[in-house]
């Protein structure tokens, strides 16, 4: 118990399962070494809920398909540098068939969080990086998917213009890892917009991209009313991004 690292939220069929019985855990909560946050879930005493020690429980310890993403990520990554990740909202993407546990919703977390159901990869594990902050190691998106969760959420809930700067910072990208990700994406407009918006910032790494194994669908993708066409992409984008 003295190993476990500090804030990590204990899930009781996890602890079962590395030799503490339901009754012993019982014990631990009646003796003040552990408090329950709720149904299944614990903490040693003396730790608050954090939002890094719910998601690595939930990761590590349920193995759920969850993860701080977009924008919050390029900021854990030192991409972004304007968010300031203890005072604004997390982003967090989960897996379209996943439901939360009750003790997860129904606590009053340090930080915001603002959580998207998607499957936006066929294998979802791509893209994913080691995350440490203190004694927490969790799994977070890298600064391409990160990216593309970004792309994924616009229009409508993440600014076309915003996104387009973020990626503009991303010089220093692996073609060979863009390129995994662009062919194992599920989203047209994901896709077509990462590409359109790569060329148009001149990032160097995108002359070694084959834009014949990604798959860019068909058909004429509208972002924006009354804006102009990308005729290579198909995109209907605003004037001030063309």
């Amino acid at each position: 118990m003295q190993e476990i690292p500090k804030g990590l939220v204990l899930l009781s069929p996890w602890l079962r399962s590395k030799g503490y019985s339901y009754e012993l855990q019982q014990r631990y909560r009646l003796s003040g070494w552990l408090k329950s946050i709720g149904t299944g879930a614990m903490l040693k005493s003396g730790d608050e809920l954090t939002l890094f020690g719910a998601l690595a429980a939930l990761q590590n310890q349920a193995d759920l398909n969850i993860h701080i993403g977009g924008r919050s990520a390029l900021e854990l990554s030192g991409v972004s540098h304007y968010l300031q990740i203890n005072q604004q909202e997390v982003v967090i993407f989960l897996d379209s068939k996943i439901s939360l546990p009750a003790w997860f919703a129904n606590n009053q977390l340090m930080t915001t969080t603002k959580i998207f159901h998607t499957t936006l990869y066929n294998n979802d594990s791509l893209g994913m990086i080691d995350y440490k902050e203190g004694e927490l190691t969790m799994k977070i998106s890298s600064p391409i998917r990160a990216i593309m969760e970004c792309l994924y959420l616009c229009p409508n809930l993440f600014s076309l213009q915003e996104t387009y700067e973020l990626m503009e910072g991303l010089q220093t990208l692996h073609p060979t890892q863009v390129q995994k990700l662009l062919e194992d994406c599920k989203s047209i407009k994901v896709k077509r917009l990462f590409l359109y918006f790569a060329e148009r910032a001149n990032l160097v790494w995108l002359k070694y991209i084959d834009i014949n194994n990604i798959n860019l669908g068909k058909g004429i993708r509208s972002l924006a009313t009354d804006g102009a066409y990308v005729s290579k992409y198909h995109l209907v984008l605003p004037k001030e991004l063309i």
